[in-house]
């Protein structure tokens, strides 16, 4: 699939969103400047997020309220991997009662049960994204 602006790439996030239930967790993939943020955003506005959607590079992870699921939006790029992380750090984002996006999820993908949604984005030239599920 190709979006070819940010109104699309977040459009199509909202789509995603309407399908996602209570421990659903979608693992977001694409090199720097793909889209990873701005499908996530779509998401969360179409669960009710009203707030500002950033990554969360530097904090690792965010928790927005408010909408119809609790949702988290992690951010994985900084770490190497799990084995010198706090062992919560996952859990503490990864309830049953919400949903959960995650960035750069590679670090992590051993530590997750099947996720309901995978996502690859990757510059297609100028605003255009390719956006592959799996």
């Amino acid at each position: 699939m190709i979006s070819g602006s940010s109104a699309q790439t977040e459009a199509l996030g909202a789509r995603i969103a309407a399908g996602l239930g209570p421990g659903d967790v979608i693992l977001v993939s694409g090199e720097l400047g793909a889209g990873k943020t701005t499908l996530i955003r779509g998401a969360c506005r179409a669960l009710g997020v009203e707030g500002p959607v950033t990554s969360p590079t530097f904090t690792i992870g965010q928790r927005y309220r408010g909408g119809r699921l609790p949702v988290s939006h992690l951010d994985l790029y900084r770490l190497d991997g799990l084995e010198d992380e706090d062992p919560a750090l996952l859990e503490d984002y990864l309830g049953p009662d919400g949903v959960a996006f995650i960035e750069w999820p590679a670090v992590a993908e051993p530590c997750l049960n099947r996720p309901a949604l995978e996502v690859r984005l990757s510059h297609a030239g100028g605003d255009r994204r390719e956006i592959e599920f799996g």
